[in-house]
């Protein structure tokens, strides 16, 4: 059976991965906050878990892996879209839900086993605060239930944060009904159109820390293998769940191992509504990038640094693609090479995995090329319409180029080959010049009306 080691954040190493039990893997992932579109940012963990989801389905057996990934359909976020839009919160999260759903699977995400929504959970979180209240580990207070971070020795430990330095860092106003600065939110009151629920506090709304863990302990158990996220969420969110959870189940560690992806900018500035670099994966469709030609650019950072977004990553992508699906067109593929196993049985390494698909794809080995690619989520049948050429006949454009390259050849002048190659490049047509010949692609979004120019 192939070796797979993660990076763990809990112990800052890469570690064997043993699972619990190997007839049952058990993978929880943060999910999305559903009250708009998802940006480019929440793409890249829901590509890489969707990555490592595979990964575990290969090495232990598709019927043996069980992937949670929540929606968080409790918030005030949602809460400030409704009021603002005069749309109610059910309306705004089942659409926002639908668009998530729909933008990841073209993205060439498998579909988790379960996708658990916050609000069918919450007896769930009122038993587990009732239990942490029972055994001393949270109070309640003025219609709220706090977790008593002094309770739990460990907390910050897993951050790397020390509890007095977080306190003597404070720059909030403290709650008076908070017994100490740190101690975080469990249930809260609802006020009037608030969503709510009955609960020994009185009517109000879970917190956002205990729905992970209620969810995670009610689906998975109350220990499981791998619980993953973004980086963002380490603290508080994981940390919190970390302490609530195993303060709940008589110290048992919550996950195994713990995996964060690194975040995303956009052209090397970090992705900000400010700066004028934020879109959302949609955003991305309407301009003509296909989903896979994300996914590609995405896996092509290893997961644990930064990803930079820019248009020419996304070019050379889909150049890349349109040869390997040339490639592999009416292929059957083969086993999956063990060279790229043991590329992603290396914590998750995608690029060194891209690079010996590369390999294979220079070495003509179609066969393990399709295989490789497919258990990196790429090359499928249901992902390529985007990289059907558009019915067109490029050939008098090609002549023109051909014969602008031969009088260069002459007078040593390409300026005319140069601006030729340029119009076709941005009207969409992929250019290939070699000793052989000139061939013209029209990408899947090639624009006619601006080669009108070129005659």
């Amino acid at each position: 059976m192939t070796e797979i080691q993660l990076h763990d954040t809990a112990t800052r190493r890469k570690v064997d991965f043993r699972p619990l039990d190997p007839s049952n893997v058990r993978m929880y992932v943060c999910g999305p906050t559903v009250y708009d579109r998802a940006h480019l940012g929440n793409a890249r963990p829901a590509i890489v878990f969707d990555v490592l989801y595979r990964l575990l389905r290969e090495v232990f057996g598709a019927g043996q892996v069980t992937y949670v990934r929540n929606i968080t359909d409790i918030d005030d976020k949602i809460n400030a879209r409704a009021a603002e839009s005069g749309r109610s919160i059910g309306e705004i999260t089942e659409e926002t839900t639908a668009w998530y759903f729909e933008d990841m699977a073209a993205l060439g995400n498998m579909l988790p086993d379960r996708t658990p929504r916050a609000t069918a959970y919450v007896a769930q979180m009122i038993a587990m605060t009732e239990e942490l209240i029972a055994k001393g580990h949270a109070y309640a207070a003025e219609g709220h239930a706090l977790f008593r971070v002094r309770s739990y020795e460990r907390y910050g430990s897993f951050s790397g944060r020390s509890l007095d330095d977080m306190r003597a860092g404070a720059r909030v106003e403290v709650a008076p009904y908070k017994e100490d600065p740190m101690d975080f939110v469990l249930w809260k009151p609802s006020a009037e159109g608030q969503p709510g629920w009955d609960s020994p506090w009185g009517r109000g709304r879970p917190g956002w820390h205990i729905e992970c863990s209620a969810m995670a302990a009610d689906l998975l158990g109350q220990s499981f293998d791998i619980h993953g996220g973004g980086n963002d969420l380490m603290f508080p969110h994981h940390e919190n769940e970390i302490a609530q959870s195993a303060c709940a189940h008589g110290g048992a560690p919550m996950a195994q191992v713990w995996l964060h992806n690194e975040m995303l900018q956009v052209d090397g500035r970090k992705m900000s509504k400010s700066l004028g670099n934020f879109f959302t994966v949609r955003d991305l469709f309407d301009r003509g990038v296909p989903g896979e030609v994300i996914r590609f650019v995405m896996l092509s950072t290893h997961y644990r640094k930064p990803m930079d977004w820019t248009d020419e990553k996304a070019r050379e992508a889909e150049a890349i693609l349109r040869r390997w699906r040339e490639q592999v067109r009416d292929v059957e593929p083969g086993p999956i090479p063990a060279r790229i196993l043991e590329a992603l049985a290396d914590d998750l390494n995608t690029p060194e995995a891209i690079s010996r698909l590369h390999a294979l794809s220079r070495a003509g080995e179609v066969e393990a090329l399709a295989a490789g690619a497919a258990l990196l989520g790429l090359l499928g049948e249901e992902m390529g319409g985007w990289a059907q050429a558009p019915d067109v006949d490029l050939s008098a454009y090609g002549m023109l180029l051909a014969q602008a390259r031969a009088d260069a050849m002459e007078s040593k002048d390409f300026a005319r080959v140069d601006a030729l190659r340029s119009a076709l490049q941005e009207a969409g047509v992929e250019v290939r010049m070699s000793k052989e010949g000139i061939e013209l692609l029209p990408g899947s979004d090639f624009d006619a009306s601006k080669l009108d120019a070129l005659g």
